[in-house]
């Protein structure tokens, strides 16, 4: 199964995540193969949301809504099932101050 892991926090940048932390949590998993890709976002500043009105391409730089927390970054996960998801979220350094949302992907039917 596949998962997108977002990285999520408060706007502000945390000091206390190290990145030395990440890399330690980053290399066995894709040494493993269970950490497919990911990667930090820009700022939320940074965004750009796009919207269709009335068949008008409205675009709008920075974020839409005011927000406490943010996505930050992701990672795609390739794993067994929920759990081991899960288990492998709970030892990202993010998980200790800010959180991590699991979503499988769609899965289709042909």
């Amino acid at each position: 199964m596949k998962y997108m892991m977002f990285v999520v926090t408060s706007s502000e940048p945390d000091a206390e995540t190290d990145e030395s932390d990440v890399d330690l949590w980053v290399d066995p998993l894709d040494a493993a193969g269970k950490r497919v890709f990911g990667e930090v976002l820009e700022p939320v500043s940074q965004s750009t949301v796009v919207r269709v009105r009335g068949g008008e391409v409205l675009s709008t730089r920075g974020p839409f809504v005011e927000t406490s927390e943010v996505i930050v970054g992701f990672d795609i996960l390739e794993v067994e099932n929920l759990e081991e998801a899960i288990e492998i979220a709970s030892r990202h350094p993010m998980a200790r101050n800010g959180q991590l949302e699991l979503r499988p992907f769609m899965v289709w039917d042909d």
